[in-house]
């Protein structure tokens, strides 16, 4: 199959029906699959490939697990090491061990990389080196030995798994100290994400390009593990890290820490004493406004659940009223609590004009400072979420004990409703705010 042919393969597979496609891969002869296949550029995700920026120092290519972050800095390597005679390259993995067999001797490591584009490198396990044919060499260090960075100067370097390396910080320093060789030094750091310092101050750094995959983005994964992983771990912080790619952080002296969270699961009761919907509805009647918070909240044997978040933004107080009637009629809640402060007068004539029976709760206090009652609840074991909520409980996480909120939206109204909905449940009302029945 021509070089034009393979180009055109990935469009032509995109276009293609479910028989055309088999069809067309059943056409193509073993020598078509293996020469497509070392057309990495030709069928490889953006997010795979160099950035197109310039002035780049630092490419932090944050993805799920089997996403093709090793493929892709094999690929990236060995360009480099061909591209220029006598390049000095450095491969950091977290140990020794894994360097050898992930990032050299894997199923998508450089040896495998280097024979699918028809070149023969030459590996010396003794003295933790590579050399291509053209006097290009790359030395494996550990993430676990940070002094074993000093001394020699490298053009590229390419970092797997960084936040799983034992002395991150000085290995890390080490490294950019000895990246000073050639015109324009660079590093490719792969890695499932972790919340670690480091890992924070590299994407925060000007010199740093972002580019993030989902394990579900390799199409070469089969589909199954993909499915049963999803089925798994999908909305948890596990999969939103290890599957999904996020880094995901805790904010200091958050109320609710994600280990918290994720201790805080449960299945869904069959039957349940009370259901209410929680609403924080938006300051004002502008499309551009804060969100409308909407979350359902479940009693069921003296245990609290939050049940779902059918938040809304971007509608007029009729279209948000809407939904929160049909989040009524879905649960089959018995009342919505709604806070009195903030235009609660129309937030009664609006939620009554769709038939929907409403309290209005004044508050008193800010809106971390109610939910601490709540968070209390959560950590005593008495109160849990019967699912994955990602955007109520990126939220949740931004709100800070004594008060503050550093969460990713401009105002917690996810949070704020699902504390409403909660403290209406609560077993015991002391220092919850008075609720007044419309």
């Amino acid at each position: 199959m021509k070089r034009q042919r393979l180009r055109d393969l990935p469009v032509a597979l995109a276009c293609a029906s479910s028989d055309e496609q088999v069809r067309i891969i059943n056409a193509m002869t073993p020598i078509d699959l293996l020469n497509y296949d070392a057309e990495f550029e030709v069928w490889a995700h953006d997010s795979q490939l160099p950035p197109a920026a310039e002035g780049w120092r630092v490419w932090l290519m944050q993805a799920g697990r089997g996403f093709g972050k090793t493929r892709a800095g094999s690929e990236w390597v060995h360009r480099l090491a061909m591209g220029k005679p006598g390049v000095r390259i450095a491969l950091a993995g977290a140990t020794l061990h894994e360097a050898r067999s992930v990032m050299v001797e894997g199923v998508s490591g450089l040896l495998s990389v280097a024979r699918r584009a028809g070149k023969k490198l030459r590996f010396e396990p003794s003295l933790n080196k590579l050399h291509w044919p053209n006097g290009s060499q790359a030395e494996l260090f550990s993430g676990d030995n940070a002094d074993s960075f000093r001394g020699p100067e490298h053009d590229f370097a390419w970092a797997d798994e960084l936040a799983k390396w034992g002395e991150v910080d000085g290995a890390w320093m080490n490294l950019q100290m000895g990246l000073r060789r050639g015109p324009r030094p660079r590093v490719l750091v792969t890695t499932t994400p972790r919340s670690i310092p480091l890992m924070n101050q590299i994407v925060s750094e000007a010199s740093t390009i972002v580019t993030r995959g989902r394990t579900s983005d390799n199409l070469n994964l089969d589909q199954r593990f993909i499915d049963v992983m999803t089925a798994t771990y999908g909305g948890t912080r596990i999969g939103r890290q290890e599957l999904d790619g996020e880094l995901i952080t805790d904010v200091e002296g958050s109320l609710w820490p994600r280990a918290l969270i994720e201790r805080s699961r449960s299945r869904k009761p069959d039957t349940f004493d009370r259901i209410v919907v929680g609403v924080d509805q938006p300051g004002g009647d502008k499309k551009t406004s804060d969100a409308c918070g909407i979350v359902i909240a479940g009693r069921s044997e003296g245990r609290l659940f939050v049940l779902g978040d059918e938040s809304c933004q971007g509608l007029s107080p009729d279209g948000w009223a809407r939904r929160v009637e049909v989040a009524v009629a879905r649960w089959n809640a018995d009342i919505v609590i709604a806070e009195a402060n903030n235009g609660g007068a129309m937030v009664g004539e609006v939620l009554r004009h769709v038939g929907v029976r409403v309290k209005l709760a004044h508050a008193h206090r800010g809106k971390s400072a109610r939910a601490e009652p709540i968070a209390f609840q959560f950590e005593n074991g008495s109160a849990f979420f019967a699912g994955s909520f990602p955007e109520l409980e990126d939220e949740l996480s931004g709100l800070i004990a004594g008060g503050g909120y550093e969460g990713p939206t401009k105002s917690p109204d996810r949070a704020d409703a699902m504390a409403w909905a909660l403290h209406e449940l609560s077993p015991t009302r002391s220092g919850v705010p008075r609720v007044t029945r419309l």
